[in-house]
């Protein structure tokens, strides 16, 4: 119970208990970090059922943005913006390290947070969130969570030290890469039951993106920082989200297209 309430202490603005961060609860906290996401998620489902009980769009849009960065505290967003800053400097690996730490932000971090607000407006303003859709999109944020946990406690962290170590030296890797791994994968297989239940196969496009932003993320931390940090885990639950909903969109729209 510790380690699920230092989840969403660390990882959410939802009011916690407070309790004692000691080693053995931290060695589980990132196992609870999926249910952060569901919890955001429900909101998020909550949400789209009443925005569009009430024919909501760009106001539906707006808030399907803002809610789960509001929720998480930006945390995940800030992580984002510095490794934004330190992939645009185009320095050596270790000029990049330092940027990350760098508590300032950079005219490129603001030029890229912009973007990235823009494009993820105008995925959420041409989703379809009728029926099973909204369902889908709310599983997205547990889903980000879990792959970020689990490359969190599987590859090399590029400065061995920071936030990300707190979390992730006390953890027991094995039994943590296989409860993450199986989370990631039942959510996966939940999102390919809707879709085989639903005759819906553009469902499939969501869960098929974040898999991809998941790889690129394993090039992109390894080729340009040596491993990943906290912020870089940032990097891509955003990114991760975006393309979730983005995909949704495409997929949908390929769909109905060819169907």
């Amino acid at each position: 119970m510790k380690s699920i309430l230092i989840a969403f202490a660390m990882y959410s603005k939802i009011p916690m208990p407070r309790v004692e961060w000691d080693k053995r609860s931290l060695s589980w906290a990132l196992c609870a970090f999926p249910l952060v996401g569901v919890v955001i998620g429900a909101v998020l489902y909550g949400w789209l059922r009443l925005a569009d009980l009430l024919g909501l769009t760009a106001l539906k849009a707006a808030l399907a943005l803002a809610l789960p960065i509001a929720l998480s505290g930006g945390i995940h967003l800030d992580g984002f913006c510095d490794t934004c800053d330190a992939l645009s400097s185009h320095q050596s690996r270790e000029r990049k390290l330092e940027i990350l730490k760098d508590s300032h932000t950079g005219a490129f971090a603001i030029i890229c947070c912009g973007l990235y607000l823009l494009v993820f407006f105008a995925a959420w303003l041409d989703v379809d969130t009728a029926g099973v859709n909204a369902l889908v999109l709310a599983l997205g944020l547990p889903l980000s969570r879990s792959l970020s946990g689990l490359a969190a406690v599987s590859w090399k962290n590029a400065r061995g030290s920071g936030l990300l170590a707190t979390f992730t030296e006390p953890v027991n890797g094995r039994r943590a890469r296989w409860l993450l791994g199986i989370v990631s994968a039942l959510l996966i297989l939940a999102v390919g039951g809707i879709a085989a239940e639903t005759g819906l196969l553009y469902l499939l496009a969501a869960p098929l993106a974040a898999v991809l932003v998941f790889i690129y993320y394993r090039i992109l931390a390894f080729r340009q920082f040596g491993g990943i940090t906290g912020d870089t885990a940032g990097f891509f639950l955003q990114l991760c989200e975006c393309a979730m909903v983005a995909a949704l969109v495409l997929g949908q729209r390929l769909w109905e297209v060819l169907i």
